[in-house]
């Protein structure tokens, strides 16, 4: 596979002042892989990322260390960079994770989930569906999970949700493949039944729905 080097993400504006160059890629490259603006496989270069990102070697090595302990790059033993092209193994264990921590993040959220959060949600689902209206893959992807985020938030659980977001990370370019490949024309109805569940109080629906709408759409990618 060629080497391509993703847009630049980052503002080319001074830096925020007392963020560090390494962290000011890192949070950039993380979004973009997160939200799959990368394909899975998509080979990197550290001094393509330098050139893209305006900055030195030193923090680029820095960002990528980072995000390879994470599991959202692949570094081999040559020295290659790449974004994770996962198994159908690796797909079923993230699927599973999912299932396992985001309804338990979700039914914490719960008795926190007060009129404008739900409000909130809502905004963000029409969101979600107007990208998927425009067959927009990315932004269907960052308003699915910023749907997702913005009410485990609320769990007030930040170790569970650090690992939800890890989860999120590794998956991010091939959710990309899979949500190009689908064509929807319409949003999946889950996001709708997890508002209701929350409206209700109804946390066995609450976790039914949390645990339908991040399995459902993995299992494509295994057929």
């Amino acid at each position: 596979m060629s080497v391509s080097e993703p847009r630049m993400l980052l503002s080319p504006r001074a830096p925020d002042a007392g963020v560090a160059a390494h962290e000011r890629l890192y949070r950039g490259l993380r979004g973009q892989i997160m939200h799959g603006e990368l394909a899975p496989g998509q080979a990197l270069t550290l001094r393509g990322l330098a050139r893209a990102h305006e900055v030195s070697m030193t923090p680029v090595r820095e960002a990528v260390r980072r995000l390879a302990a994470e599991g959202a790059l692949v570094l081999s033993n040559s020295g290659r960079i790449s974004t994770p092209e996962l198994s159908n193994e690796r797909i079923e264990e993230l699927a599973s994770i999912r299932a396992l921590l985001e309804p338990e993040l979700a039914s914490r959220a719960l008795p926190r989930a007060h009129l404008a959060l739900i409000d909130r949600l809502q905004t963000i689902n029409s969101l979600n569906a107007e990208a998927v209206t425009k067959r927009d893959a990315v932004g269907y992807i960052r308003t699915n999970l910023e749907f997702h985020r913005t009410l485990y938030l609320r769990a007030q659980a930040p170790a569970i949700l650090a690992m939800v977001e890890t989860v999120w990370l590794q998956l991010g370019p091939t959710m990309r493949a899979l949500y190009g490949r689908l064509r929807r024309e319409a949003a999946p109805p889950h996001h709708r039944q997890i508002i209701a569940a929350l409206r209700a109080g109804d946390e066995p629906a609450l976790r039914l729905a949390l645990r339908t709408d991040v399995t459902q759409g993995l299992k494509h990618l295994l057929a």
